[in-house]
């Protein structure tokens, strides 16, 4: 049967199609709370002023069978995935065995725009990569891949393989230490919050603290915006009633000191946005929340994975057990912006093996901005 696609600038919010396309996206390789349709009605409600939704659904019949959640940007000369900013993987969704035939398809719309793609945090390990090389050949595109993060995760594994992780994490002394030391200033406790208004009520400290901790650090936290904040509330309201948004909270007393906003989906519990109180850095409670998050995990029917998401944090590193990679991927009809895209990235690689001279070079480019700011 023959692929019918509908391309959508706005994301209906209908329960008909929330229904298809949430049986399509548990149909990927390894499903993700990314893919749902949830998700993405969630970040056309915050991101309305910055985002224009370009979704495309692919039908064989009446049947939904393929969802491209993407976006252009404000002159619509790239097209990227809707959630890219916000979700730890992004994925064309189809079964697998359609996954050529909907990429195709893409691609044949995307040859009408003039327009170029950017791909963030799309998995390696799925069907849509060698998908997208053949299309890009089919329709005289140039497409770029190259690794962007590798993100840790903790496999549970099964039977005495759990038990046995279960009982390394009970018997570390640091974590046992960490613990006695909150518990000289009140009861250490631990809560997962699941209802929309629970969540709500706790989301101003979380964000707050999230808010702090970057300032203490030197960066600027993406919740110190209101769209980032309103996208979470949102969540958290999308999938009442499912038990999936789970904010968990480590506390000392009735006073939080670590919180992660993550998920609970399709067998794998998401670190998706964690943070902690640094007044109570020297006791590591994020440390302390992980590990307790990952010693439930093992009690848990149907849980086989702690998924650390993106960013390459040590202790993610000490605490994984396997990794995800995902990738970058642009592609363009210029030859020349190719050639770019793949001479930057190379040239960074070999900078980043020279850290005197990369530190040399930013050193530079940052006094020539100056400088060039100064003649404006």
């Amino acid at each position: 049967m023959s692929l019918r696609i509908v391309l959508l600038r706005e994301i209906p919010d209908d329960p008909g199609l929330r229904r298809q396309w949430n049986e399509v996206a548990l149909q990927v390789e390894r499903p993700q709370v990314f893919y749902t349709c949830e998700w993405a009605l969630a970040v056309q409600s915050a991101y309305q002023a910055s985002l224009k939704p370009w979704l495309l659904l692919g039908y064989e019949g009446d049947d939904l069978v393929g969802v491209a959640s993407l976006a252009t940007d404000a002159a619509e000369q790239n097209i990227s995935f809707l959630a890219a900013a916000t979700a730890d993987y992004c994925e064309f969704l189809t079964p697998p065995q359609k996954r050529a035939d909907f990429v195709d398809a893409v691609f044949a719309e995307l040859r009408k725009t003039g327009a170029g793609m950017t791909l963030a945090n799309l998995p390696a390990d799925s069907k849509t990569p060698d998908a997208l090389l053949d299309a890009a050949g089919k329709y005289g595109f140039h497409v770029y891949m190259r690794p962007a993060y590798l993100c840790a995760q903790v496999e549970l594994g099964a039977g005495d393989q759990r038990q046995e992780l279960k009982a390394s994490l009970l018997s570390k002394k640091k974590l046992r230490r960490y613990l006695r030391a909150m518990e000289r200033e009140g009861p250490v406790k631990f809560a997962h919050l699941q209802s929309p208004e629970q969540i709500q009520a706790a989301l101003p400290g979380f964000a707050d603290a999230h808010v702090a901790r970057f300032r203490d650090t030197g960066r600027v936290s993406s919740l110190a915006t209101e769209e980032r904040r309103f996208f979470l509330e949102e969540l958290a309201k999308r999938f009442s009633g499912t038990r999936v948004v789970t904010l968990s909270l480590l506390m000392i007393g009735e006073r939080p000191v670590a919180w992660n906003y993550g998920f609970q989906f399709c067998g794998s519990w998401f670190w998706y946005q964690p943070t902690f109180d640094s007044r109570q850095e020297e006791n590591s409670p994020g440390h302390c929340l992980l590990s307790r998050i990952v010693i439930e995990a093992c009690d848990m029917n149907g849980m086989n994975v702690v998924d650390l998401g993106l960013g390459a944090e040590g202790y993610k590193e000490r605490f994984g057990n396997s990794t995800r990679q995902s990738l970058y991927v642009t592609v363009t009809r210029s030859w020349l912006q190719h050639l770019r895209e793949v001479v930057r990235y190379r040239a960074a690689s070999v900078l980043k093996q020279l850290p005197g001279v990369e530190s040399f070079v930013r050193t530079a480019l940052r006094r020539l901005h100056l400088l060039s700011g100064h003649q404006l």
